[in-house]
């Protein structure tokens, strides 16, 4: 017999009410009649039949004018005279002989609570019905124990699991995990010589580097179960639900030990304690302290590795990175050169390349970028690719894409008149401070394209990967910035407000070569860091600045030295190659967009080379950059 949908409980419960209503007065289909009008009906000799129940009377009526119509049915509400009147009996027999009957009134209570007590359970059934379903779509899991359990997914390969080879670039890391996988597939041999596997990983990096693509390369090496979570899924609405799962989530894993728990962007639960608002008895510190019992809890015999990733170690509880919870540290960082070709190749592998695809110049050109975003740059290539047709997928479509990426999508909208033209010497501005004195970087492509926030742009790639700079390097930087807004005014004689990014970050580098980093001949070797750090970072109120006021005015003062030093030498530039300005703007305004070969028609080979301590300030930014 199959069974009712839960969801029609409750218009069944309403349905049935109506039915008892309409069985218990059974008067619905009657029409009903004062005592009056009986008695005049009854005088007339139009009644047909009468049956008295209790205080009611129900009978017949027929129409005199129409014999062969069928009898109207009536009832009437005995008044307790006429009830206690034998007359009134004595009117009925005379009048109605044999089809006048007195019957004893049915006990229908019984039936009308057992239909009432089956309305409310109905009742009581769907609402409960509901409740649960929008309980479980909030908290998960069943009735009352769904409070409690831990939402972790259990990662279960389609195919192939993944490994250590789908890993491109960081060697230094899989090297650190390799002892990981070692000890999961037998840990017999670690604890022989009384050795102890780290508890817990904790993989840093920024994001998109593959730091949960490692820990399922680890689990697919080791061939374990891999659990994750993620950890804004411990915290929820009612209190201590994210204690609960933490205990479940540790049960589960000791059950299917040799096993790895992978708790994705911990810092949601692993901040700082005591910072912020509500104190101990925060809720997400509840978690946390958790947390910290369950990796205390396991014994060295346990073969359960908590891995976890996150992207601000600085807001991390100390209490998570101390030995015997969270023992290695490793650091994914951004790949290196290196690094980026073997992403490429793996990313590619499925990827129908034409022979002019050099993916040693793209991995040369995407210095600064992760995994991610290679991806994404190799499948916005492929995309590009097929909605022009294409059987395969060539340079040009990696170029495109690679822009796209950096510099942003092109807007519909463009650029006309005196607008177009400033923008044209704004660019003409940064990229003649590049080819003229050269640098470790060289110049990629110049556009007036609107694309993403900006108006224009001008693409730098770096020739090498750069982990240290130097200050020579950062004034060169500066001038390089400057040089656009030094553009506009040479030209136009005043200013626009497209310059207002590289002011910024302008302003930011020389405010760090003289607070951070000890540049400035007046302040000398001296840090003067202001504590940014905030409480609802994780960490506590910051404490004021160090330093005093004439000590602050000094800083202003070398910071906007620094800035007018590096004006001065762009409009130097500037004005000495003032033609080359006005060739390379008029070019850029009228083709709207340049690549180096184009530069270098315009006006001869670049200057790019490495520059010399002797040379003062040569120009030569390390990094991309866009303005708008």
């Amino acid at each position: 017999m199959p069974m009712i949908p839960p969801l029609l409980w409750i218009p069944l419960a309403l349905l049935t009410l109506a039915l008892l209503v309409y069985s218990a007065g059974g008067t619905s289909t009657r029409t009903k009649l004062s005592y009056g009008q009986f008695r005049q009906y009854l005088e007339q000799g139009r009644v047909e039949s009468v049956v008295i129940r209790g205080a009611r009377a129900y009978g017949e009526l027929r129409d005199p004018t129409a014999p062969d119509q069928k009898p109207k049915l009536f009832v009437v509400v005995l008044p307790s005279p006429a009830l206690q009147d034998p007359g009134f009996d004595a009117l009925l027999v005379s009048k109605l002989g044999a089809k006048y009957a007195s019957e004893e009134p049915p006990d229908n209570t019984g039936f009308l609570v057992a239909g009432y007590l089956l309305v409310t359970l109905l009742l009581f059934a769907g609402v409960w019905f509901m409740f649960r379903r929008t309980r479980d779509q909030v908290l998960g899991g069943g009735f009352l124990a769904g409070f409690g359990k831990s939402p972790a997914k259990r990662y279960q390969s389609a195919g192939k699991p993944i490994t250590f080879q789908d890993v491109a670039g960081l060697e230094g890391v899989k090297e650190e995990l390799q002892e990981i996988v070692e000890f999961l597939k037998d840990p017999a041999r670690f604890q022989r010589l009384g050795a102890r596997v780290p508890k817990g990983v904790l993989l840093m990096g920024p994001p998109g580097t593959g730091k949960t693509l490692l820990g399922r390369a680890v689990a697919g090496e080791a061939g374990v179960p891999f659990f994750s979570i993620n950890g804004s899924e411990f915290i929820q609405m009612f209190v201590g639900v994210g204690a609960s799962r933490v205990r479940d989530l540790f049960a589960t894993a000791k059950e299917n030990a040799p096993c790895i728990l992978f708790i994705d962007e911990i810092d949601a639960v692993g901040r700082h304690r005591g910072a912020g608002l509500g104190g101990g008895h925060d809720e997400r510190e509840q978690t946390l302290n958790q947390i910290l019992s369950e990796m205390d809890g396991f014994t060295p015999t346990e073969s359960v590795i908590v891995m976890a990733a996150t992207n601000r170690p600085d807001v991390l509880d100390p209490a998570l990175l101390r030995p015997g919870r969270f023992d290695r540290h490793i650091v994914v960082d951004r790949p290196t050169f290196r690094g980026r070709l073997e992403i490429f190749k793996v990313h590619t592998r499925d990827v129908p390349l034409r022979a002019d695809v050099d993916l040693e110049r793209l991995a040369a050109s995407t210095v600064g970028l992760t995994g991610a975003d290679i991806r994404n740059i190799v499948n916005e290539a492929a995309l590009w690719a097929t909605r022009h047709e294409k059987d395969c997928v060539s340079m040009e479509d990696f170029e495109y894409a690679r822009d796209k990426v950096l510099m942003g999508t092109k807007r519909e909208d463009l650029l006309t008149g005196r607008e177009k033209q400033m923008t044209a010497y704004h660019e003409a501005g940064h990229a003649l401070m590049v080819w003229l004195l050269g640098g470790p970087d060289r110049l990629h492509k110049v556009s007036v394209i609107p694309r993403a926030r900006t108006l224009g742009a001008t693409q730098l790639l770096p020739e090498e990967d750069r982990f240290n700079v130097c200050q020579s390097e950062l004034h060169r930087r500066l001038v390089y910035l400057l040089g656009g807004r030094v553009a506009e005014r040479i030209h136009f004689d005043e200013l626009s407000a497209g310059a207002e990014d590289d002011l910024k970050k302008a302003t930011q580098i020389a405010r760090r070569m003289v607070m951070h980093w000890g540049m400035s001949q007046r302040l000398g070797p001296v840090a003067f860091r202001v504590d940014e750090e905030h409480p609802f970072l994780g960490k506590e109120i910051s404490a004021p600045r160090e330093f005093s006021e004439s000590t602050a005015r000094i800083i202003d003062e070398e910071t906007i030295r620094i800035l007018r030093e590096a004006e001065d030498r762009a409009r130097q530039v500037l004005e000495e190659h003032r033609e080359k300005l006005d060739r390379l703007a008029a070019a850029l305004e009228q083709q709207e967009e340049l690549d180096e070969q184009d530069i270098e028609r315009l006006l001869g080979p670049p200057a790019y080379r490495r520059p010399t301590e002797a040379e003062a300030y040569p120009v030569s930014p390390a990094l991309p950059h866009a303005s708008s």
